[in-house]
């Protein structure tokens, strides 16, 4: 099924949201079964400097539409993309600073080939183009591992996302592990299952070489998710200038468990 919307209202589906005056815009965009809340720590600072869109993707909990979410079109990151692309239009906005999260980093680098006007400057928070390994590529995870994942999903999805919480978030920060976890138990397990197989299946390898604009790739010290030597690939792989910023934490989700280091490398590479 596809579902259509109306003119102008694309960004009201989506919960989007415009904050600050600066003059530039910057997107930011959120991960596998999160929504816009994990940005929270962040906004003020962004804020002050950036007109900041803030939303929410299909699959999110907070998304009010369950029909919003349809398999056949998100079986693939283009899906995403296409929306992306259809709300930036809608909001009037070009030559955005787009920072993704997770799966949203490469949803961005998909939509500026297909939309370069739209993006001056790409930001790859925790990204990753491939999450299974292949003979001379290390993605982190073998085919084994995301069957048994999806497998867990599909049993018992309460039980896997909070273990799976407790995997991706610093423990030592439990207010931020319980905000992801509640962020993924409000997420429809049949919505996890389709979108888990779209994100772990995932090869957009070949994407990153179009991308000739200048990108940031942000990377933990330790990510369960994404290696470091995923971060180091990228980095050949795109065609534009880039650099690889590490920030000394654990976990995937460094916008909630270290925001400061977060804002302090995001600063030094746009200059705020």
């Amino acid at each position: 099924m596809v579902v259509m919307i109306e003119n102008g209202l694309l960004s009201r589906a989506l919960n989007a949201r415009i904050m600050g005056s600066g003059a530039e815009a910057m997107v930011l965009a959120h991960g596998f079964g999160t929504n816009q809340s994990l940005w929270d720590k962040i906004l003020p600072k962004l804020c002050q400097h950036y007109r900041v869109v803030v939303f929410d993707w299909s699959f999110s909990g907070a998304i009010k539409d369950p029909n919003l979410f349809d398999p056949q079109k998100y079986c693939s990151y283009y899906g995403f993309a296409q929306d992306l692309i259809a709300l930036l239009e809608e909001l009037g906005l070009s030559s955005t600073i787009f920072i993704g999260h997770s799966m949203s980093g490469l949803i961005g680098c998909i939509a500026y080939t297909q939309s370069p006007h739209l993006f001056q400057r790409l930001i790859l928070l925790c990204a990753s183009p491939r999450y299974i390994n292949t003979e001379d590529y290390e993605g982190g995870f073998d085919n084994s591992d995301i069957e048994q994942i999806i497998a867990n999903i599909e049993s018992n999805y309460e039980n896997w996302a909070t273990n799976f919480s407790s995997l991706v978030v610093d423990e030592s920060d439990p207010v931020s592990l319980g905000r992801f976890q509640k962020c993924l138990h409000e997420m429809r397990p049949e919505v996890a299952v389709s979108l888990a197989k779209t994100v772990f299946c995932s090869d957009e390898r070949d994407v990153l070489e179009k991308v000739d604009i200048p990108c940031t790739i942000v990377q933990t010290k330790t990510d369960i998710v994404v290696p470091a030597s995923v971060a180091t690939y990228m980095q050949k792989k795109i065609k534009g200038s880039s650099t690889v910023e590490v920030i000394d934490t654990q976990g995937h989700f460094p916008h909630l468990t270290a925001h400061l280091q977060l804002l302090q490398v995001l600063g030094a590479v746009l200059g705020f």
